[in-house]
């Protein structure tokens, strides 16, 4: 299975916030939409994501203000992304080694869509149903 074929299900709608927004704008974006970390981008250009763990970490534990910070100052700037093409085993890897739990999807250097780990965990659940499916149907005939 590809990312491709995760976000064909999923769908490939893409929540974001500015830079320049305050870290508390982007949390309620974040619980607005049920989310656990946001991208940031600008211009179409990819800046950095914001996790709740970078809220919890940062902002919390730091003593700082979530209404004054702004989201640039606590984001994560290396952002760990994938291809459409990518492999189910590849991302699980990847998020496994990086301790990732969300990976945007790029295309053409513009980001497409976003996975999260219960994605990929759906998606490897499937395939095990199928496979006992398959087991089951060869067992029985």
């Amino acid at each position: 299975m590809t990312v491709n074929q995760i976000l064909s299900t999923k769908g490939k709608e893409v929540f974001s916030v500015l830079p320049t927004n305050t870290v508390y704008e982007a949390l309620t974006a974040m619980s607005e939409k049920n989310i656990g970390a946001i991208l940031v981008i600008e211009d179409t250009v990819l800046k950095g994501i914001l996790s709740e763990r970078d809220y919890a970490r940062k902002i919390v534990l730091k003593a700082k203000s979530s209404k004054k910070t702004l989201v640039h100052e606590i984001m994560e700037e290396n952002v760990v992304t994938v291809q459409l093409m990518d492999k189910l085993e590849y991302c699980m890897e990847l998020m496994n080694t990086t301790r990732v739990r969300h990976l945007p999807v790029l295309e053409n250097n513009i980001v497409i869509g976003i996975i999260s780990i219960s994605d990929v965990v759906k998606a490897i659940i499937e395939i095990q149903k199928d496979t006992i499916q398959h087991l089951n149907s060869y067992i029985t005939q």
